[in-house]
């Protein structure tokens, strides 16, 4: 039978979770764990315990700070019953969308990563995924025409494994773009049909989607102007692809970013995205 203190030592162990966890080497060297190791020990312990977030949004911005404003209360009903994260990537907006998203952030899930210049949707798209933590990335607009409340739609079938990538769709039934102006519309419409060879969703053009984070590493992204869904739907071939249907709506407030030079952007970029596709092997029929 061990003596009496042995035994009181023993059970004292079993309650030290750090004890449990790092076990004899650690906690039973002859002088004992310091201060120091100890404090280490549980900072480790705690990084391991934590469970990762189910779901990381990504919101784009640029002098956006009253949208982000008014769409707080519906991402958040959204989202209340997923671990989550909002990473707002800001452009150092002059209209203070930084200091916004920063007093958000002492109340709730919202980081900012700031940035100190413009440099276009798409790296700040790829930006926000590359510092996401949770097991899915949704990317949204933030002046409003994306609804919120259809995020759910996005993520649920990735959650269940049913998808590696949804996209949010305003050419299926169901959905429409309403929200379009008509120059907008046809400048929409046309870039659509120009993609139509290297992929089979009904809007290419959508920047409202969600994807399993991993997928990102099939394949070396940098897309040129806004069409980053298109580009990993091209290069990392996410399989299976859902399209929802969304309605597209009218921006909450501030300008639409669309101008000549994101026009000639996109045209740059699909020629990349033929070269890739050609030189890769197959047509749209692989990114099924």
């Amino acid at each position: 039978m061990p003596p009496a203190d042995d035994a009181s030592a023993g059970a004292a162990a079993e309650k030290d979770p750090l004890h449990k966890h790092f076990g004899l080497w650690f906690f039973e060297r002859e002088s004992g764990p310091s201060e120091r190791d100890r404090l280490l020990a549980q900072r480790l312990l705690n990084y391991l315990m934590v469970e990762p977030l189910d779901v990381s949004l990504v919101l784009p911005t640029y002098n956006e700070r009253e949208c982000v404003e008014r769409l707080h209360d519906r991402i958040e009903a959204a989202l209340g019953g997923y671990r989550h994260e909002v990473i707002v990537v800001d452009d150092n907006s002059p209209d203070g969308t930084g200091d916004v998203v920063r007093r958000m952030g002492e109340t709730g899930p919202y980081r900012l990563l700031a940035r100190p210049a413009r440099a276009g949707l798409s790296s700040a798209v790829l930006d926000g995924c590359h510092a996401a933590t949770g097991r899915i990335v949704v990317v949204m607009d933030a002046d409003g025409s994306h609804p919120p409340e259809r995020l759910p739609d996005l993520i649920e079938p990735i959650r269940t494994e049913r998808a590696e990538f949804v996209l949010g769709s305003r050419r299926v039934h169901g959905g429409s773009d309403e929200g379009l102006g008509p120059v907008r519309w046809m400048t929409s419409w046309l870039a659509s049909v120009l993609a139509r060879p290297l992929t089979w969703v009904h809007d290419p053009m959508s920047g409202f989607f969600a994807i399993r984070r991993d997928i990102l590493a099939r394949a070396p992204l940098a897309p040129k102007g806004f069409k980053v869904g298109l580009e990993i739907l091209v290069k990392c071939r996410p399989s299976p692809v859902l399209e929802v249907p969304f309605h597209f709506g009218e921006r909450l407030a501030g300008e639409s970013k669309l101008g000549p030079r994101v026009i000639v952007w996109y045209g740059q970029h699909l020629i990349r995205l033929y070269r890739w596709r050609l030189f890769d092997g197959g047509l749209a029929s692989t990114t099924r």
